[in-house]
């Protein structure tokens, strides 16, 4: 029979390669995710240590810490060592990440190009497990005067209430506007109803006097912009 190969604790590392200690000693920055995800679960359960637990969590998520934000309390405490309490720290920690990205981009006050949108919304909606459908408002000189979600569906899908993003354009005294939903699929290509939803919009907003910028079709890191694409 094979020798089950010994596992060090944490307690047994050196002190600068604890993660604790290493953070102390040279700051979050250093810190890998695994030793980062170590610190929130805080101990092991039997022959793990956190570290390992934290290399299964990474593992189920295919390393990717956008996939990681979409599990759930209950996807989590499926790993071997993880249960409600460390599941809900993990959820927390990564739910307060997503709230600082937003905190950031709503900070952004002047949007001057498709980047800049995508950048704005991605802290919205780019880690949801469903569609939603969002409106950027700008004054003249592209001022942002208010966002809105003017539309959510499941995965594959979102109806938009035309007369809604006129409206909400209308009393928020803008005179621009820019769309945007997220595709959960991570496939950028516009769909026929994105394609129609857009030419719509656009036929209506000439006929209101107002300008539409922009509609942004967006996955976790990347975008799609009608506007780049010639396709407004």
């Amino acid at each position: 029979m094979e020798k089950k190969a010994d596992k060090r604790t944490i307690k047994e590392l050196a002190e600068e390669d604890r993660p604790r200690e290493k953070l102390l000693l040279r700051g979050s920055e250093a810190l890998s995710d695994q030793e980062l995800i170590a610190i929130l679960i805080n101990s092991g359960f039997m022959d793990d240590s956190a570290l390992d637990i934290a290399a299964r969590i990474l593992k189920m998520s295919d390393y990717n810490l956008h996939n990681l934000s979409r599990l759930s309390v209950k996807s989590l405490s499926s790993i071997k060592g993880i249960g409600p309490a460390k599941a809900v720290n993990i959820v927390a920690a990564l739910e307060l990440g997503r709230r600082q990205k937003f905190s950031t981009a709503l900070q952004k006050k002047k949007i001057q190009s498709s980047r800049d949108a995508f950048e704005y919304f991605s802290a919205i909606i780019c880690d949801l497990s469903h569609e939603e459908m969002w409106m950027l408002m700008l004054d003249n000189a592209n001022n942002v005067t208010g966002s809105f979600r003017i539309g959510q569906g499941g995965i594959t899908g979102t109806v938009v209430d035309v007369r809604l993003v006129y409206k909400t354009v209308i009393l928020g005294n803008s005179t621009q506007f820019i769309l945007a939903h997220n595709h959960p699929s991570g496939n950028l290509q516009p769909s026929e109803a994105d394609r129609m939803i857009t030419s719509k919009l656009k036929d209506g907003a000439s006929i209101l006097d107002l300008r539409f910028l922009d509609h942004l079709i967006i996955s976790s890191d990347n975008y799609y912009s009608f506007a780049d694409e010639g396709q407004m």
